[in-house]
């Protein structure tokens, strides 16, 4: 038998569709966990989102038998105010990621709310949100300084559209780290 360079066997095919299925039902664990988190039924999602995602088709995602699109996954975030990276597993074992480095381990940060409020930016617009649902589940409206967990930072990297690392960078040149 001869296989063109770069073509893959059947085990390998099979290999990166079980891959694929998993991720795409981890995908759905965490859709499911959100939609639940914001206290929504299927027909809830259906309702709110005036029909554009129907409930079946939102339980099919959330088991995984079927794949979202990116601009649908949007939509989705958008709808349940969160952002889009809430919406996806955090996979510790991609390439290029040691969960043991230092650089790999999100810190606690201190925000400063004062500052973020004077910022006018569409990227300090969702920060806002973002901080403002994280005060909303703690009941902690002191309005002057957050403290964001080591998990919400995942979040914060992906909404500035930065590498884990670069986030206290990052939001230290916005002005957003308190420094009392």
């Amino acid at each position: 038998m001869v296989r063109k360079a770069g073509s893959r066997g059947a085990s390998e095919i099979d290999a990166a569709d079980a891959a694929d299925l998993e991720y795409g039902r981890r995908v759905g664990e965490r859709l499911r966990a959100i939609r639940q988190q914001k206290k929504l039924s299927l027909n809830d999602v259906e309702d709110v989102s005036e029909g554009e995602f129907k409930a079946s088709v939102v339980g099919a995602y959330e088991r995984g038998e079927r794949a979202i699109s990116l601009p649908r996954l949007q939509r989705l975030a958008a709808m349940y105010a969160v952002p889009v990276g809430q919406l996806l597993p955090f996979d510790e074992s991609a390439p290029g990621v040691d969960p043991d480095s230092v650089a790999s381990r999100p810190q606690k940060l201190a925000i400063d709310l004062v500052r973020l409020g004077e910022l006018k930016t569409p990227a300090a617009k969702m920060l806002a949100r973002f901080f403002t649902m994280i005060q909303v589940q703690r009941g902690d409206f002191n309005g002057k300084v957050l403290t964001v967990r080591a998990h919400d930072v995942r979040a914060i990297a992906a909404m500035l559209d930065v590498p884990l690392e670069d986030v206290t960078g990052r939001l230290d040149e916005l002005g957003l780290i308190f420094r009392p």
